[in-house]
């Protein structure tokens, strides 16, 4: 019995554990979560990326030069680059990027030779496209026509008016007046003027709205070589606005001789035709 017993024991000890829930297994979350941190670590990680690798990307927003880049040279040069630009891979060249916003500070660091401080993303198109927009609505330099010439290129390209308004923070009556106007003012009209910091939205309008002959005014902006671009709007709005016709003086004949002024007045009619006929004056002729 003592055997039996002592077989049993061991048996039992030999017997799998009964069936029951398993224990949740810790080691895949730790690892997920330790993935995920890295993840997010490399996305916020800045990077340093020579300036010729980074290709211009996106729709164009600025018309003309930039005035103030020298002045954002000069303080790269002396403070370097405290706020990093953001790009993605480039979809065609392998080892190049994409700028998806700071295009001025990567334009000027390229001029100085220096890198760049970026975070990288991966973003389609569309992403990138609407990214550009909304750092445009950051900044306070860009002019109405500008922020209208972005607006157009955004729909060209099939945007909806709803995205184009969240990627500029404009609502959809403003962007309708910037499409307006981008409809009714040609694209090397608008590149002929320039930015035209100095005029806003209700000039651009009006200028629009009066606007017949485009090559006139495209003609008359490239005509004004004084550089500033306020001016050659204003050159471009002179030629929607119609010439003065000098309206005629009367004139007044004084004649004392009364009987002389009654023949006068009984011939005026022959007497302005012979003068029609003399000098070839057709009016003057159809009025006698």
């Amino acid at each position: 019995m003592a055997r039996k017993n002592l077989l049993s024991g061991l048996m039992a000890d030999t017997q799998p554990p009964a069936e029951g829930p398993a224990p949740a297994r810790r080691t895949g979350g730790a690892i997920g979560a330790v993935g995920k941190s890295f993840a997010e670590m490399r996305a916020n990680a800045v990077i340093e990326i020579p300036a010729d690798m980074i290709d211009m990307a996106g729709l164009k927003d600025r018309l003309g030069t930039d005035p103030e880049q020298e002045a954002l040279m000069a303080s790269l040069r002396e403070y370097g680059q405290q706020v990093p630009v953001l790009v993605r891979h480039s979809p065609n060249y392998e080892g190049r990027y994409d700028i998806v916003y700071g295009r001025r500070r990567v334009a000027a660091l390229r001029r100085l030779g220096m890198k760049v401080r970026a975070l990288v993303r991966d973003l389609p198109d569309r992403a990138l496209i609407v990214a550009q927009g909304q750092e445009n609505t950051a900044r306070r330099d860009l002019s109405f026509i500008e922020m209208a010439n972005f607006a157009r290129q955004m729909a060209a390209m099939g945007f909806d008016r709803k995205v184009i308004c969240d990627a500029l923070s404009i609502d959809k009556t403003v962007i309708s007046r910037m499409l307006t106007v981008t409809d009714r003012v040609p694209e090397p009209l608008i590149r002929a003027i320039g930015p035209a910091p100095g005029v806003g939205r209700d000039r651009w309008v009006a200028f629009a709205r009066a606007l017949k002959d485009a090559e006139a005014a495209t003609e008359a902006a490239t005509a004004d070589t004084s550089g500033d671009s306020d001016a050659r709007f204003a050159a471009a709005l002179a030629t929607t606005r119609k010439p003065r016709v000098p309206r005629a003086k009367p004139v007044t004949l004084t004649i004392q001789d009364a009987a002389f002024a009654q023949w006068l007045t009984r011939n005026l009619d022959e007497l302005r035709a012979q003068w029609a006929a003399e000098t070839g004056n057709q009016q003057g002729k159809d009025e006698a």
